[in-house]
């Protein structure tokens, strides 16, 4: 049994995780990694920045200790991480999910009203932007295998409903899907539209709408959902999937990716905390383990429902009978 000297050690890496991740987040608010692809110092840093120097001297050291930052001769400059997912414009830049942390650090800040009301956290600014980008910034890294995983071959019309950035219905009509429609809010489909044409797919329609009102057409080969339940109730899920099964054509899939969540609930670690983030920032949403989502589906009309993993995430896929009963 570990000693009450380790235990307390655990809990305290625990409580003050945040340290961490205020850190890393203000280091990318201020554009640090940007501007540290080169040796300088704290005092030509807070020059470029703007910043105090001594406040940002200790800012650096920090940034060493999470080994985001080398230092060599009192200058400091990027470590690998850095330069390969925090400096602007690279391949794997993940900056914009860092900015999105930082609106997530407000509603979490809510967390004890939340528990003690049941309503989400009430929002001052919300950088959707960011948001959707983050998404792009995630979803860019394991979209090509969790496609693979699902299969294009005789895909000649597909929806990646709730799209956000586009990513996946990119990724869909890379792998050979000969149409797909991305359908989200108007917003959300303007940043898609961008990202699409920055990125040269052809191929992919956009039709902007709310998944709950309206309606998504017919005759789909296949429906993605990545990422999307979380946001909603088993209620709204299900009005959601019959909406799905009726959008398919007889026989036709859908696939849900979401965060893996066993039947417990409390495990793996990522799926039980996520579902934390959905209460503080939706007045429904939860994480799903795969069985209740199987049961959502047969619920609405689906059948052959069956679950596995894909690039750490659950993907449950389920099809439209070719008879209603």
């Amino acid at each position: 049994m570990p000693s009450a000297q380790e235990q307390a050690q655990w809990l305290r890496m625990l409580w003050g995780g945040f340290w961490s991740s205020r850190i890393i987040i203000t280091a990318n608010n201020l554009q640090i990694f940007d501007h540290l692809t080169e040796p300088k110092d704290a005092p030509a840093l807070a020059e470029l920045i703007k910043s105090d120097p001594r406040a940002t001297e200790v800012l650096l050291h920090a940034l060493v200790a999470l080994q985001l930052l080398k230092k060599h001769q009192g200058r400091f400059r990027n470590a690998s991480l850095s330069t390969r997912f925090l400096v602007s414009g690279t391949p794997h830049y993940q900056g914009d999910i860092l900015k999105h942390a930082d609106n997530l650090w407000n509603s979490w800040s809510q967390l004890d009203n939340v528990v003690k009301t049941g309503k989400p956290a009430s929002k001052t600014t919300f950088d959707h932007h960011a948001f959707i980008m983050g998404m792009h910034n995630i979803a860019h890294l394991v979209a090509p295998e969790v496609v693979r995983s699902i299969g294009m071959q005789g895909v000649a019309k597909a929806m990646d409903l709730g799209g956000g950035p586009g990513t996946y219905a990119m990724e869909m009509r890379r792998q050979g899907a000969a149409s797909v429609t991305h359908f989200d809010l108007p917003d959300t489909t303007n940043v898609a539209k961008r990202l699409t044409k920055q990125a040269g797919i052809d191929g992919i329609l956009f039709k902007s709408g709310d998944v709950l009102q309206d309606k998504l057409g017919a005759g789909y080969d296949l429906v993605l959902l990545s990422q999307l339940i979380h946001a909603f109730s088993a209620e709204q899920t299900q009005m959601i999937f019959e909406k799905v099964c009726q959008a398919l054509r007889p026989g036709g899939r859908v696939v849900v990716q979401d965060f893996a969540l066993n039947p417990n609930l409390t495990s793996p670690t990522q799926g039980a905390l996520f579902s934390v983030n959905m209460l503080v920032n939706t007045p429904g949403g939860r994480c799903y383990p795969a069985q209740e989502i199987r049961a959502l589906l047969k619920q609405a009309g689906f059948v052959r429902a069956s679950s596995r993993m894909a690039a750490g995430n659950s993907l449950t896929i389920a099809f439209r009978p070719h008879t209603r009963s």
